[in-house]
Parts: structure tokens; C-alpha cells; sequence
């Protein structure tokens, strides 16, 4: 069986650490033009998006903290390490995407409530720019997230790809309102409502990922048919009674009890836990702690 991509924790905590670092800059960057280019251009779905990259940045910095305490070694307080913080992280920042989205959806309602005039032609080009650059940065996150098994590295892919969204919400709106003409004011308005919303649901998902990891959820079933298949794989291994598998931040903590000859010796079943202990390991490197207990193999008579 294929093992799954999973990367020491050392080295996926490095990696996104450095993510978190640029899209940082990115995001600071972008909020200020978005703020300047919607003050001037009359465009409040702009704003809006400003708003958004200003969590986004709060929320890069939130994963940033986070992942440098989740790569802390295990100590005497924290046995088990820090891993915890990740998935923190990760929960704190779907809040900050709720508390963006209800800011938004209020200053909305009360921009519909309010004649205004409508945007400005120009900010269509300051949008397109927002909409490519956040969206390439959520991909590259995303993967990042993917490939590391970190929840608040997929949490920071999601806030940059609910930026995107809001940023795609305001085109749409503005550009309702440039070319309809009077009456049509409210539609950028209407487009930034929109967009909370469907912040919402992101940050809805990512909150509810991020508890169920700090729950001990089972990891995905390729993790344990992998852990299964390479302890199994073990010369000497002749069953597995119990498989327990919890993830801390971006690492797994493995409980296995492994069935092996009655006969063997103490000595013998310690050779063979350290064996399976390696490809277990091997198989699935985020693996940062495996507990082998030895038992006797006692196949059930048929009836």
C-alpha cells in the first residue's frame, strides 16, 4: 500500500511557518490598497475586502504563533509536545472569519439603507489584481495544508480564498453598479452581504475541523490502513488486536497491540516491537510517537 504523504512534523512546521511569513506581507500590502482604492473610488464592498485582509493578516500572524509552538520538543509539562497549538490556531482563526463576516454583513445592510453614489470604473482593476494574487496564495496554502495534515495552515488557505471571494463578490457588484447606472448603487452594497455569507459557511467548516482535531478525532482511514498494513507487513506479526490513532498538531500518536507468538521470549517480542515500531514510522513519518504493546497470539477455534 501506498503510505500517504505526511512529512516530519519538524520539517512541515518549517515550511509553514514560511507560508504564514509571506502571506503576512501579502496581506498587509493588499489591505492598505484596498483601503486607499476604496475611500477614493466610493466603493464599500472594497472596504469591505480591506477589512477581510486585515484579518487575514491578524490570522496569518495567529498561525504564525501557533505552528512555532506547536514545533516546540516535548518537555516535562507537555509529554506529548505542544501540538496542540496548531490546531488552536486553526479555531481562532475561523473565529476572526466569523467576527470579519458579521462586521461586514452590518456595515452592508446599512450602506443598502443609505443612498450613496456608485463606484468608481477604476477599482474593477484594482479587484482583478486582489482576486489573482489571493487566489494563487490560497492554492499554494491549501496544498501546504494538505500535504502537511495542519489544520491552521488550511485555515489560513481558506481565509485567503474567503478574501478572494469577497474580492470576487465586489467586482461582480461594482460592476453592476457601473454599468446599470442610477438605481444600481446598492449593488456593490449587496455584494459585500453576500460575501459574509459565504465567509460564514467557510469559517463554519474550518471551526468544526479545528474542534475535532482538539477532540482526538480518528485521523483519516488512510492513516490507519497504512499503520495497519505496515505492522501487519512485519515478519513475526501475526494479528493486531487494537489500533488507536489520535493526531496532535501536524504529528500522529500511535497505540497499537500487536499479536505475536505465545512462545516467544521477552527478549524476542522487544526485537519485534522495535520492528514494527521502524516501519510503522517509515510508512508514515509524521508518526512522532508509537506505543507497541506485545501480545500473546491466540487464534480463535472454529465453531
Amino acid at each position: 500500500m501506498t503510505s500517504p504523504p505526511t512529512p516530519g512534523p519538524s520539517a512541515s512546521y518549517a515550511s509553514s511557518q514560511r507560508l504564514a511569513q509571506i502571506g503576512l506581507a501579502i496581506n498587509a500590502v493588499l489591505a492598505v490598497v484596498k483601503l486607499v482604492a476604496g475611500l477614493l473610488g466610493n466603493a464599500y464592498a472594497l472596504v469591505a475586502d480591506a477589512i477581510e485582509s486585515g484579518t487575514d493578516m491578524v490570522g496569518s500572524l495567529v498561525v504564525w504563533s501557533g505552528l512555532r509552538i506547536a514545533s516546540r520538543d516535548p518537555d516535562e509539562r507537555y509529554p506529548f509536545g505542544y501540538g496542540r497549538a496548531e490546531a488552536l490556531a486553526g479555531a481562532v482563526v475561523a473565529l476572526l472569519m466569523l467576527g470579519a463576516a458579521a462586521g461586514i454583513a452590518i456595515e452592508s445592510i446599512r450602506e443598502i439603507r443609505t443612498p450613496h453614489r456608485a463606484p468608481a470604473p477604476w477599482t474593477l482593476a484594482v479587484l482583478a489584481l486582489v482576486i489573482v494574487v489571493k487566489e494563487v496564495l490560497a492554492k499554494k496554502v491549501l496544498q501546504a495544508g494538505a500535504a502537511h495534515g495542519s489544520v491552521a495552515v488550511a485555515a489560513d488557505g481558506w481565509h485567503h480564498r474567503a478574501d478572494a471571494i469577497t474580492s470576487g463578490a465586489a467586482f461582480v457588484g461594482i460592476t453592476f453598479a457601473v454599468v446599470g447606472g442610477p438605481g444600481w448603487e446598492v449593488a456593490d452594497d449587496w455584494a459585500a452581504l453576500v460575501a459574509a455569507g459565504i465567509i460564514v459557511i467557510n469559517g463554519g467548516v474550518l471551526i468544526r475541523t479545528a474542534l475535532s482535531d482538539l477532540m482526538d478525532r480518528a485521523p483519516a482511514p488512510v492513516i490507519h490502513d497504512t499503520i495497519t498494513a505496515a505492522a501487519m507487513g512485519t515478519s513475526g506479526v501475526q494479528a493486531i488486536e487494537k489500533l488507536k490513532i489520535r493526531k496532535t498538531g501536524t504529528a500522529y500518536y500511535v497505540d497499537i497491540h500487536v499479536q505475536a507468538e505465545p512462545t516467544m521470549s521477552l527478549h524476542e517480542a522487544h526485537i519485534l516491537s522495535g520492528r514494527v515500531k521502524t516501519a510503522i514510522r517509515h510508512c508514515v513519518p509524521a508518526a512522532a510517537g508509537v506505543l507497541i504493546h506485545m501480545e500473546p497470539y491466540e487464534p480463535t477455534e472454529g465453531i
